[in-house]
């Protein structure tokens, strides 16, 4: 059998074999009942006819690599388990296979799920896993499944479908660390009894027909727009809150003050328009009646009198300003 190939007819093999066999038992006859120059030159080329072929056909010596173990079969049975180094196959009696302990990882082909709320999507996994190096588990991972890998990645296709059903799709996009565990936990328990250990299983993409992607991507900026306005609204709440906190502290005085500063502001714009509360409009008024009845000595006469109550007005409380004259 051939280094890392499949088993082989041995038909082919096994006649030459026993012509050569015959061939040696005819020189050691030769040689025993003769024993002359001829028969001694047929044994010694039997001989070594049976090495070169047992050399050339059969891995009688195998170099196994630190990574690297061989389950070695005698008359079909496991015999031993060999390697790293040297380990020594006797040709037609025992046979072996090789065993690779590193970490092997698996492309798991795409697969297409039904999520719970009947939408369709593609999901892709990867798979990480090694034989264990203890000897039975190495001898468990050749005699107890046919081809680890290939079972592994069957299973994770099958857990990946089972599971996805029972979640929606919002579910499982946004739980695919639990996904990964689970399909995890589940593949380590089958592949306990291979002598195989699962270091990861991963869900690398999830994809969506683009109608849904557009539908979700609607709904997430209606969410935010929502968010944006709520946030928007407590900030104005809490200015208005402020605001009258302050207002309430604040002393008539003080409210004054504010009041003819505002008027100071207003009277700096360029506005042809003035409006003013109804106090200093009838203040006004009176004024102008006065004015129309009195000569220019008068008038200086009515605006020094009305100076004081102006004034007065504006330091006084409202409500308790002088009565105006009319």
């Amino acid at each position: 059998m051939q280094r890392f190939k499949k088993t082989e007819s041995y038909k082919i093999k096994q006649a030459i074999f026993v012509f050569i066999v015959a061939l040696v038992l005819l020189a050691v006859f030769l040689v025993l009942t003769q024993r002359t120059l001829l028969a001694q030159i047929v044994f010694i080329v039997g001989v070594a006819a049976l090495l070169l072929f047992l050399v050339r056909q059969y891995d009688f010596l195998l170099t196994l690599k630190e990574y690297e173990r061989a389950v070695i079969y005698q008359f079909g049975r496991v015999n031993r388990v060999g390697g790293p180094g040297w380990a020594l196959v006797i040709p037609l009696i025992e046979t072996f296979k090789i065993v690779d302990l590193r970490t092997q990882t698996l492309d798991v082909p795409a697969q297409n799920v039904i999520t719970k709320d009947n939408v369709v999507a593609k999901v892709d996994a990867v798979i990480y896993l090694y034989v264990n190096k203890d000897k039975q588990s190495i001898t468990n991972s050749v005699i107890e499944i046919d081809n680890y890998k290939h079972g592994a990645e069957l299973f994770v296709q099958a857990s990946i479908r089972s599971v996805a059903g029972s979640l929606t799709l919002t579910e499982l996009i946004s739980n695919i660390a639990k996904l990964n565990e689970e399909v995890k936990k589940n593949l380590a328990q089958i592949t306990a009894s291979w002598g195989v250990s699962v270091e990861s299983v991963e869900i690398t993409d999830i994809s969506v027909p683009p109608e849904v992607q557009d539908a979700m991507s609607a709904k997430a900026a209606a969410e935010q727009t929502k968010l944006a306005r709520m946030e928007s609204a407590q900030a104005h709440k809490a200015e208005i809150e402020a605001v009258r906190e302050a207002a309430e502290s604040l002393s008539d005085k003080a409210l004054g003050y504010y009041y003819v500063k505002a008027l100071e502001k207003i009277g700096e714009s360029q506005s042809t328009k003035l409006v003013l509360p109804m106090e200093l409009t009838a203040l006004v008024a009176s004024i102008a009646r006065a004015a129309r009845h009195a000569s220019k000595e008068d008038l200086e006469g009515v605006f020094k009198d009305y100076a004081p109550l102006v004034k007065a007005y504006v330091h006084e409380k409202p409500g308790k300003a002088k009565r105006l004259p009319a």
